[in-house]
């Protein structure tokens, strides 16, 4: 019996091992810096091979998303799987940090198009009643990536070498690129675009000057800095700038619907708010568990594991939620359930037994996974083919500007709780400093229920014209 040939499957594989390789890279490194340094030296450098990647990323995704609806998905996500390849392949030969951050820089380029342009596809071929299970699909690639990525990385490392986890992704993404070339076909209306240059380069300096000084601000310099308020300030006179050029612009990179349009604005800032929860958590759950709690690495991983199980499984149901009750309301949902996690966290002792910080963690996973795939799916609901790639692009862009923002904001309020605990053994410390950090945690999914709160009950729903592209 021959089976029958299914393009979309086949698409959906391609974009789970792109999404892979992406999530994948952002911390495949972490427990291979050792060897890593061994080889190339610049120990001090070492921050800048994590920061470089996803700063990169991040700044890329909202040109990204707009390339897509001007020249469609597969040529951008072909040049971006293809980029990020090349970044790949030159990161396995570095041969010395400076090149292994540069090479980084190209990778994360890469990423940030097939970041953005995962998401657009996804909302291209499948239904709305279609993309919950498929957005519980491409968050579970993000969850296990988190759990594995590092334990694979050390075994590489540590029996092979630290060069291989570029090399792997090669034939990955090879094979994903095969797909996507035989599989994913555009409709697109072949005509000449104005590019909106002066906007991308704004975008670049502005978005790439503010995360860079949140990255490096209270780490390589103080924030009252010269190099601190010099970073800032370019930050608000490009975002300025950019403001004023894309009002004049044909066809804009960041057009100004996407803040003028409540239910875009307010979605956006509630995804980066809840993108501060998720790196928060990330960042600092672990490493308690370890100091505090006395688990091993691994127990300390599984801990956290429990978002990345729990977290698919509610993005998988989260249709059957929101087509009954909406996409606002299925949001709401999930950051009061993402609120009610953080309140327990704050709860923890530093004798907690395990199982209540995985109670608290896999509550924050469905939470997560019930307020960010509405958002996506209901934002994509609201535009056409054309518009599709900037409204996703933008609202990926504002997750990974959250995660920024939470990485800086958490780190300066543990960095001064455990200055002030320095007299403190280190278990005592650890948990003033990381209970703080629950705090802000609780704070800022207040914040995220608030905006949604914003966010109107109903979404527009798009009709589409009968010359629409179709994917």
């Amino acid at each position: 019996m021959k089976l029958r040939h299914d393009p979309r499957t086949a698409v959906l594989i391609a974009l789970i091992l792109t999404m892979a390789l992406v999530a994948m890279d952002t911390t495949i490194l972490a427990t291979a810096v050792p060897q890593v340094v061994g080889d190339l030296g610049g120990f001090d450098q070492v921050g800048w091979v994590f920061s470089i990647y996803l700063l990169a990323q991040t700044v890329t995704i909202p040109i990204y998303g707009k390339l897509t609806d001007l020249y469609g998905r597969k040529p951008i996500l072909v040049i971006g799987v293809a980029v990020f390849l090349l970044g790949s392949a030159l990161s396995a030969g570095a041969w010395n940090m400076v090149s292994l951050i540069a090479f980084r820089a190209v990778q994360g380029i890469g990423a940030g198009a097939i970041g953005s342009t995962v998401q657009t596809v996804a909302g291209d071929l499948y239904t709305v009643a279609e993309r919950g299970r498929i957005q519980g699909y491409l968050a579970s690639v993000w969850g296990i990536s988190a759990v594995i990525a590092p334990a694979l990385g050390g075994l590489f490392a540590q029996y092979l070498s630290w060069r291989w986890i570029f090399l792997v992704n090669i034939p990955i993404g090879v094979f994903a690129l095969y797909l996507i070339l035989r599989d994913l076909h555009d409709d697109v209306e072949r005509r000449p675009h104005r590019i909106d240059y002066l906007g991308s380069m704004l975008v670049l300096i502005a978005a790439g000057a503010l995360i860079l000084g949140l990255l490096q601000g209270g780490t390589t310099w103080s924030w009252g800095s010269p190099a601190s308020i010099a970073v800032f300030t370019v930050a608000v006179v490009a975002g300025v700038a950019l403001l004023f050029a894309e009002r004049r612009a044909a066809e804009p990179i960041l057009p100004s619907w996407l803040w003028r349009r409540r239910h875009t604005a307010a979605s956006m800032a509630a995804t980066a708010t809840a993108g501060m929860m998720v790196i928060g958590l990330s960042v600092y759950l672990p490493n308690w568990g370890q100091v505090v709690l006395g688990l091993s690495p691994v127990a300390a991983g599984f801990v956290l594991a429990a978002m990345s199980i729990t977290w698919p499984l509610a993005s998988g149901i989260s249709a059957r939620i929101y087509l009954r009750i909406g996409f606002r309301n299925t949001a709401l949902l999930g950051g009061v359930t993402a609120v009610a996690a953080a309140a327990g966290f704050t709860l923890l002792g530093p004798d907690a037994p395990v199982w209540q910080p995985v109670a608290c963690t896999a509550v924050m996973g469905a939470g997560m996974g019930w307020l960010f795939s509405p958002l996506i799916v209901g934002l994509q609901n609201t535009v056409g083919w054309g518009q599709r790639g900037t409204i996703t692009g933008g609202l990926m862009f504002s997750r990974f500007l959250g995660q920024s923002l939470g990485a800086a904001g958490f780190g300066a309020v543990a960095n001064t709780v455990l200055r002030h605990q320095h007299d403190q053994p280190d278990a005592v410390a650890m948990h003033a400093a990381t209970h703080a950090v629950f705090v802000g945690l609780l704070v800022a999914g207040a914040v995220s229920v608030l905006l949604l709160l914003f966010v109107p009950r109903r979404f527009p729903v798009h009709t589409p014209t009968p010359d629409e592209p179709a994917t």
